[in-house]
């Protein structure tokens, strides 16, 4: 397929990742699809939730944030609309000479039957695109979305695609996982600051006993080392655990910054929600991407690789209980060979899989599929 196409991306933010890691992605792929020559516009809330709660963190974080991501995606164009009665007729306009218009999963439900109710009118087509677990966790939430209006939907992972596809009847739905923005994430020479980290917010209790299992119980055993973490909504009980177990706390992170963590920390340790490590096994989420990119070793708790997007043991070391994720980072801390291999190994994978570019041709072929 050949020719320039004009997208049109609606997020629920771009500029501020404040417990938003779906902005992560989405920011690399437009940045790739502009630097494969296509048109990109991309579209958020004014004041949306993580804006909000980024302004919380101080005027200059916010500020800082900011500015980061200009110097760092210069070439996006980030459009803002209100939520109000102005909206139908911004998104006509906008939306007027549209080739693919896609919607990302958390965008407002008006928001979205307004844009599906243009298709017909303006001639463009429209993907749904679902980088989240609220298809598995909450399917009434996903189904009050006019997503049979789209003409197919972009699920980050194998599980979410047949819940689109064998659950809600959806035609055309397509397996698009995350990748790693490596024009950003890569490894970088850094003095060693911590021996393990752990990049990822609390939020929800949805990994409450896992984090307890993986993280805070294994430190408790190891206050010889130095563990730091960075993330945000920490409730008060989770901290007091976290200063219990000697685990600095550093609050928030903008994720321009997590390449320099990675690099200042020997290690670095993964844990996902529960939903990954079971009814969703296969996928990944963003941070085991970029932790990869960024040539960092990387421990992960349990979590089964079924679509074999990297090589266990290889590129990663998955570890089963509690007594085995200590033991595994004592052992990396003392051999720098096999730290050296598995970063090495991971490095190698993300470049040759799993980049920004790599889901950006992928998904000009699927627009190829539909004719654009």
């Amino acid at each position: 397929m050949s020719g320039r196409l004009k997208f049109r991306i609606f997020a629920h933010s771009w500029i501020s990742d404040w417990n938003h890691g779906n902005a992560h992605f989405l920011r690399g792929l437009a940045n790739e699809l502009v630097n494969l020559g296509h048109e990109v516009r991309c579209y958020e809330e004014e004041n949306s939730w993580s804006a909000a709660n980024l302004r919380q963190e101080g005027d200059d974080l916010a500020e800082a944030a900011t500015r980061q991501f200009r110097q760092a995606f210069p070439l996006l164009d980030v459009r803002f609309y209100r939520n109000d009665s102005s909206f139908p007729a911004f998104a006509e306009r906008e939306l007027r000479e549209a080739g693919v218009v896609i919607v990302h999963e958390w965008n407002p439900i008006e928001i979205v039957e307004t844009i599906t109710s243009l298709k017909s009118k303006l001639g463009f087509v429209a993907l749904f695109h679902d980088t989240h677990h609220r298809a598995y966790t909450n399917p009434k939430q996903i189904l009050r979305m006019p997503i049979h209006l789209f003409d197919g939907v972009l699920a980050f992972g194998e599980a979410i695609r047949r819940i689109y596809a064998d659950g809600f009847g959806v035609e055309r739905t397509w397996n698009f996982q995350e990748a790693a923005d490596i024009a950003h994430f890569k490894p970088l020479p850094a003095e060693k600051y911590a021996d393990v980290v752990w990049v990822g917010n609390w939020g929800d209790e949805e990994r409450s006993r896992e984090l307890e299992e993986f993280l805070i119980g294994p430190a408790l055993n190891m206050r010889d080392r130095k563990i730091a973490v960075y993330g945000v909504r920490y409730p008060e009980p989770a901290l007091k655990k976290l200063d219990q177990a000697g685990i600095e706390y550093r609050g928030y992170l903008p994720n321009l910054e997590a390449p320099r963590v990675y690099a200042r920390s020997v290690l670095s340790l993964h844990v996902p929600r529960k939903f990954y490590a079971n009814g969703l096994s296969g996928i990944p989420t963003i941070r085991m991407f970029e932790v990869m990119a960024c040539g960092s070793p990387l421990i992960c708790s349990p979590w089964t690789d079924s679509e074999k997007l990297f090589r266990p043991s290889e590129d990663y070391v998955c570890v089963p209980d509690r007594r085995s994720v200590a033991a595994t980072i004592q052992h990396l801390l003392r051999d720098e060979t096999a730290r050296e291999q598995l970063a090495n190994n991971g490095l190698e994978t993300i470049r040759k899989r799993h980049t920004c570019a790599h889901r950006a041709q992928e998904l000009v072929e699927i627009c190829g599929e539909l004719g654009r």
